[in-house]
């Protein structure tokens, strides 16, 4: 799985915005925190809200806020608002992908690529990664002996 510039942008202004929940945060302020350019976050941000996973408040006191508690707001749904699908395979949904003679087998390949994605990012909270304490089978993951070995 590769994760876009957009996609670690957006997750990282969430974290931001999950810490200083429910209070305001300006995108100047997120972006000086997470030391982002605030241009490229002011539009990651206008997706998060198209989205339903913010909520903008102009004016002087204005600024971002999560539209929901940081309990309730996975990873998974951050990455598919600004990136689209988790997984895809040349534009498809794995699901959605045929393949003759020795590769027929392929498509449920990419469809358990995908769930294994889902069993991450789809049970990680905000608030489980602001508090550093992500379920135990995350956690485990990062345990493994290769877990931080490049391949």
């Amino acid at each position: 799985m590769q994760i876009s510039a957009r996609g670690d942008y957006a997750v990282r202004a969430a974290l931001s915005l999950a810490a200083a929940h429910p209070s305001l945060m300006s995108a100047q302020a997120i972006a000086h925190e997470q030391d982002m350019p605030r241009k490229f976050l002011e539009a990651v941000l206008a997706d998060l809200r198209r989205a339903g996973i913010v909520r903008a408040q102009r004016g002087a006191e204005g600024g971002y806020t999560l539209a929901h508690s940081p309990r309730e707001v996975t990873i998974g749904s951050i990455l598919r608002a600004v990136d689209g699908p988790l997984a895809g395979v040349r534009g498809l949904r794995p699901e959605e992908t045929k393949y003759e003679g020795a590769a027929e087998n392929l498509p449920r390949l990419w469809v358990a690529v995908r769930a294994a994605v889902r069993e991450v990012v789809d049970e990680v909270s905000l608030a489980e990664m602001v508090s550093g304490k992500m379920p135990a089978h995350v956690r485990k993951l990062t345990t493994r002996p290769d877990a931080w070995e490049p391949r």
